[in-house]
C-alpha cells in the first residue's frame, strides 16, 4: 500500500505550477508583442468547413448527384484536404500558368472537355512524376499503354515526359474510354483502374454511374479529387488562396527549335554550340534521358534551345 501524499508536496506541486504557467503566459505575450511589431502574424487562418449546401458540381459537363450524403461526404471530403494542403495547392496554382495554356490548347485542338486537365493535376502536380510502379510524366503513362498511344520510350528518349506528345496521347487514350462507358467521369475512372478492371466491377456491382460503383479507394477517391482541385484552381481566393500574378511561374521563355536526324556525341557540347548550357537543354526538353543519342534509325527529333538574351 502506497504512503500518503503529504500536503507540503501538493503545495509544492502546486507552487510550481503557478509558476511555470506564468512564466509560459509572460513569454507568449513578449512573442505575440515581437511578431506584431515585426510583421511575422500577417498570416491569420480561418479555419472553416466548405459550405456544399445548394452547390452544383460537375465534370466535363456531368452533374455531380450532390442530392447523395455519400456523395457530398466524399467531395467534401477532398475539397477539405486540399483547402488546407497549403504548399502543395500553391504549387499548383503556380505551375498552372505555365502550363494549363498549353494543355488547354491540346485538349481544345482533340476535342476534348477542358476539365480533363485536372487528371494531370492529381496524377503528377504538374510534373513530370515518376510513381513507385514505374508510371512517368504529366499524365502517368506506364511503358506499355506509352508505346500503345505512339510514344517513343528507351534509354535514351523518353516521350512520356514530352509535354505535348503525351497530353494528345491521353487525349486518345480517353477518348477511346468515353466510347466504351458513355460518359467523361467513367473514362476518367477507367484512366485511373484501367478499362477492364471497371468493366469488370459494373458488371458484377451493376452499377449506372461512378457514383453507384464501390470501387477500390484509390479509383473512389478519383473523380472527387479532381473536381475538389477544379474547384479550388477556378477559385482560389474563395479557398483562402491569394497568389499573385508576378509570383507565379511563367510560360518557358521564347525558343529556337533544332532538327536533329543524326546521332549526338555529347549533348553539352550540343548546347555550347547554340548558347545555352546543358541544364536548361535538359529543362526544355525533359524527354531526352541520356547525355548523348545514337539515333540508329535517323529519326528527326525536335529540340528546343532557349534563344539568347542579347
Amino acid at each position: 500500500m502506497q504512503s500518503p501524499i503529504s500536503w507540503y508536496t501538493l503545495a509544492l506541486a502546486a507552487f510550481n505550477t503557478l509558476v511555470l504557467f506564468s512564466a509560459n503566459q509572460s513569454s507568449q505575450k513578449t512573442l505575440t508583442a515581437e511578431a506584431s511589431e515585426t510583421g511575422a502574424m500577417d498570416l491569420p487562418q480561418q479555419i472553416r468547413a466548405v459550405p456544399l449546401a445548394d452547390r452544383a458540381f460537375d465534370f466535363a459537363g456531368e452533374s455531380l448527384p450532390m442530392d447523395n450524403f455519400d456523395v457530398r461526404e466524399r467531395l467534401d471530403r477532398e475539397l477539405l484536404r486540399n483547402s488546407y494542403y497549403h504548399s502543395n495547392t500553391i504549387l499548383l496554382l503556380k505551375r498552372a500558368k505555365r502550363y494549363f495554356p498549353t494543355i488547354e490548347k491540346i485538349l481544345a485542338e482533340e476535342e476534348v472537355p477542358e476539365d480533363l486537365k485536372y487528371l494531370c493535376v492529381i496524377e503528377s502536380d504538374l510534373s513530370n512524376a515518376v510513381s513507385p510502379a514505374g508510371a512517368k510524366g504529366f499524365w502517368q503513362f506506364m511503358k506499355g499503354t506509352a508505346g500503345d498511344y505512339g510514344l517513343e520510350v528507351n534509354s535514351e528518349v523518353d516521350e512520356r515526359f514530352h509535354l505535348e506528345k503525351a497530353t494528345r496521347a491521353a487525349c486518345r487514350y480517353l477518348k477511346k474510354y468515353r466510347e466504351k462507358f458513355g460518359s467523361w467521369t467513367l473514362a476518367a475512372a477507367a484512366y485511373n483502374t484501367g478499362g477492364n478492371r471497371l468493366s469488370k466491377e459494373i458488371q458484377v456491382q451493376r452499377g449506372q454511374s461512378y457514383y453507384d460503383l464501390n470501387l477500390n479507394a484509390e479509383t473512389a477517391r478519383y473523380v472527387f479529387r479532381i473536381v475538389a482541385m477544379k474547384t479550388i484552381l477556378t477559385n482560389p481566393q474563395a479557398f483562402g488562396f491569394d497568389i499573385e500574378e508576378a509570383t507565379k511561374y511563367a510560360p518557358f521563355p521564347d525558343y529556337h527549335t533544332i532538327e536533329v536526324k543524326e546521332s549526338v556525341a555529347n549533348w553539352g557540347d550540343f548546347a555550347t554550340k547554340y548558347g545555352t548550357t546543358y541544364r536548361m537543354l535538359k529543362v526544355y526538353n525533359p524527354w531526352l534521358r541520356t547525355a548523348s543519342l545514337s539515333n540508329r534509325t535517323k529519326k528527326t527529333y525536335e529540340i528546343r534551345v532557349p534563344k539568347r538574351e542579347d
